[in-house]
C-alpha cells in the first residue's frame, strides 16, 4: 500500500493550482484467473493494475487524470492535467458542479479471509475444474455433455482515498469468483445450456460453503430432466412462483439501475440507458404493493459488492430503493445528492485507478418475507415455478422486461409436478411489483459484474432475494 502522505501532497498541489476540491485515490488490483474446457486448461492469467487517479473541481467543472507512474514528476504532471481538463470545460458548463457536505471518514478496514487466496494454487484450481467435469459427466443418464467450461478468478483490491474535505480511507478486499457453463444434448429433444456462478468477498473458505461440485451436479441432473420430459406451460393466467435467482436479476435491473441518480438525471442516457423514474416521483409515487421493498446495501458481510466507504470517502449504509412499493431513495454520489437536496449515501465506485468514481450498485436484494416455500405453494391450484433463467431483456428505461425460464416446473394443487420447458414471464416493472402476493423467508444472493459508464467500468455486485409469488400472470412460451 502507498503512504497516504504522498496522496495528501497531491491534494495540496491541486488546491494550490486552483482546485476548490481535490481527490487522490491509489488503487491496486491483482487478479488471477484460470479457464478450462472439458477438463483441459485453456489459459492461466495474472494481471496487476496499480496507480493513482486524481479528480479536481475547478471553475464548477470536474477534471480527472490518472497515472501508473508514482514518481514525483509524473504525479505533478497528472495533477496539472486534471486541473487543465476541468478548466478547459468550465466555460462550457450550463451549471456549476457542486458537492454536498456529506460527512467523510477517516478509517482503515479489510476483509480478512480464513484461507488466503494465494494458498489455493494453480494445481488446486485445475483439480477442482477436473472434478466438476468428471462429476457432471458421470451424473447424466440420457443426455450427453458436449461442453463444460470452468473458470475461477481471485482478486485482491486495495485502495487509499484522500480528499480535501478530510477523507482518509484505506481498504483491502479479497474476492473469489467461480463459474461453470455447460451444455447438455439429447438428439431428439435438442440442447439446454446453463451457467452457474458463485462469488463473494473473502477467501478460499467459500468453496466449502458453496459445495460447488454438488451444486453443479444437481443443476445438471435437474436440467436433464427438463430437457427430456419438459412440457409446455399453461396458456391461461396462473400464479407464478419466481425463484430467488430471477428475483435478484429483476431487482438489479428494474430497481437498482433506474434508481441510480445519474440515470434519473439523464446523465447515463447515451452510455448505459435511461430511467422511468423522474425526480418528482421520489417519495411520492408507488411502483408496487406493500411487499415491494428493495434494499441496496454495500455492508452485507461476504457480499461480492462489499465496501464500508465509497471512493469519495462517504460511509456506506443500506439504501431503500423501493419501500413497501414507494419509490424511496436513489443511489447518490456527492454531486447528485447536492442536486436533489440530500446527502450522499455512499454509492460512488471506480473499477480501477484509471477510472473516475461513478454511481454504482453493490449488493441489491428484495426484502425477505415470512413464508416457507411450502406456504407459497399450498394455495396454488395451477401455476408455474420458474427457478432459474436462460435469457432475459429489459428496455432502456427499465420498465418493460422479459425472462425465459430454464429450470421450471408445473404446480398442481400445491405440489411441484412435471418440468416445464421455456416458460416466459413478460411484465412491466409496475406489473411485477404490484402482483406480488407472497414472499419467501430464505434470502439468497448471486454474483455478477455490473457494467456501466463510458469508458465502461465493470464492478462486482451481488443481487438476490427470496422466492416470491405473483398472482394471475399469463405465461408465454419461447419457441
Amino acid at each position: 500500500m502507498i503512504d497516504e502522505v504522498l496522496l495528501e501532497k497531491i491534494v495540496d498541489i491541486a488546491r494550490n493550482q486552483g482546485a476548490t476540491y481535490a481527490e487522490a485515490r491509489f488503487q491496486e488490483d491483482i487478479s488471477e484467473s484460470l479457464i478450462m474446457r472439458n477438463g483441459r486448461v485453456l489459459g492461466v492469467n495474472t494481471t496487476v493494475s496499480r496507480g493513482i487517479g486524481v479528480r479536481v473541481l475547478v471553475g464548477g467543472a470536474l477534471g480527472f487524470a490518472a497515472t501508473n507512474r508514482l514518481d514525483q514528476e509524473s504525479l505533478i504532471s497528472t495533477v496539472s492535467e486534471a486541473v487543465s481538463r476541468a478548466r478547459a470545460i468550465s466555460s462550457l458548463m450550463k451549471s456549476s458542479i457542486e458537492l454536498d457536505e456529506s460527512r467523510v471518514g477517516r478509517a482503515s478496514y479489510e476483509v480478512v479471509p480464513k484461507v488466503k487466496l494465494e494458498d489455493y494454487g494453480v494445481e488446486d484450481r485445475i483439480g477442482l475444474g477436473k472434478e466438476i467435469y468428471s462429476a457432471v459427466g458421470g451424473s447424466l443418464r440420457q443426455a450427453k455433455l458436449p461442453v463444460l467450461t470452468f473458470g475461477i478468478d481471485t482478486h485482491i483490491q486495495r485502495k487509499v482515498v484522500v480528499n480535501s474535505d478530510g477523507a482518509l480511507v484505506r481498504s483491502a478486499i479479497p474476492r473469489i469468483y467461480v463459474w461453470v457453463n455447460f451444455v447438455e444434448s439429447i438428439p431428439e429433444k435438442g440442447t439446454i445450456q446453463r451457467r452457474v456462478d458463485f462469488g463473494a468477498s473473502g477467501g478460499i473458505e467459500w468453496l466449502k460453503e458453496w459445495r460447488v461440485v454438488d451444486e453443479v451436479v444437481e443443476e445438471a441432473k435437474n436440467l436433464e430432466n427438463v430437457l427430456a420430459s419438459g412440457v409446455e406451460p399453461p396458456r391461461e393466467e396462473v400464479d407464478v412462483i419466481v425463484g430467488s435467482e430471477i428475483v435478484g436479476l429483476i431487482v438489479h435491473e428494474s430497481a437498482g439501475h433506474p434508481m441510480e441518480a445519474d440515470r434519473i438525471l439523464g446523465r447515463e442516457a447515451a452510455q448505459a440507458g435511461e430511467s422511468y423514474v423522474k425526480p418528482e416521483m421520489i417519495g411520492r409515487y408507488s411502483v408496487g404493493n406493500k411487499y415491494a421493498t428493495v434494499i441496496e446495501d454495500p455492508t452485507v458481510p461476504g457480499g461480492y459488492g462489499f465496501y464500508l466507504y465509497d471512493d469519495e470517502g462517504v460511509p456506506a449504509r443500506p439504501r431503500y430503493l423501493y419501500k413497501e412499493g414507494l419509490i424511496y431513495e436513489p443511489l447518490h454520489n456527492r454531486h447528485t445528492a447536492k442536486i436533489f437536496g440530500t446527502s450522499s449515501n455512499g454509492a460512488a465506485r471506480a473499477m480501477t485507478y484509471a477510472r473516475e468514481p461513478i454511481i454504482r450498485m453493490s449488493n441489491t436484494y428484495f426484502k425477505p418475507g415470512d413464508m416457507s416455500f411450502d406456504e407459497l405453494l399450498e394455495d396454488i391450484k395451477l401455476g408455474v415455478y420458474m427457478k432459474s433463467y436462460m435469457e432475459w431483456n429489459i428496455d432502456d428505461i427499465r420498465w418493460n422486461q422479459r425472462y425465459v425460464g430454464l429450470e421450471s416446473y408445473l404446480i398442481v394443487n400445491g405440489e411441484i409436478t412435471k418440468p416445464v420447458r421455456n416458460p416466459v414471464l413478460e411484465v412491466t416493472t409496475g406489473g411485477f411489483y404490484s402482483r406480488i402476493s407472497g414472499v419467501g423467508k430464505v434470502l439468497r444472493f448471486y454474483p455478477g459484474t455490473c457494467g456501466k459508464g463510458e469508458p465502461s467500468q465493470g464492478v462486482p455486485v451481488w443481487y438476490g432475494g427470496p422466492d416470491i409469488k405473483l398472482s394471475k400472470i399469463k405465461v408465454g412460451v419461447a419457441l
